[in-house]
């Protein structure tokens, strides 16, 4: 299945990854260590490489992806609260 072009989609979409599970929970610890989420520790580091090896097409999508989210936060009242992790 061909994905859309990006101009066409005004949502995010969920990208499911395979993952072993004792990493995401792992993961999950030293995120809430480092006072975060895996979502957002993976799109920090998404925009980072973009950032440092990405071409001007790269940078430009990010810039526009960036828009897109700003411009979604901003009409449904802003990025909602974060939800005290549940104990495992």
């Amino acid at each position: 299945m061909a994905e859309q072009p990006a101009e066409k989609k005004r949502h995010t979409t969920p990208r499911p990854i395979r993952v072993p599970d004792p990493l995401w929970q792992a993961y999950g610890r030293v995120c809430e260590r480092l006072g975060t989420d895996r979502t957002a520790d993976v799109l920090d580091h998404m925009k980072a490489r973009i950032q440092e090896h990405g071409t001007d097409e790269d940078r430009a999508d990010l810039a526009r992806a960036e828009q897109e989210v700003a411009e979604r936060r901003a009409r449904k009242g802003g990025r909602p609260k974060a939800e005290p992790a549940a104990d495992s």
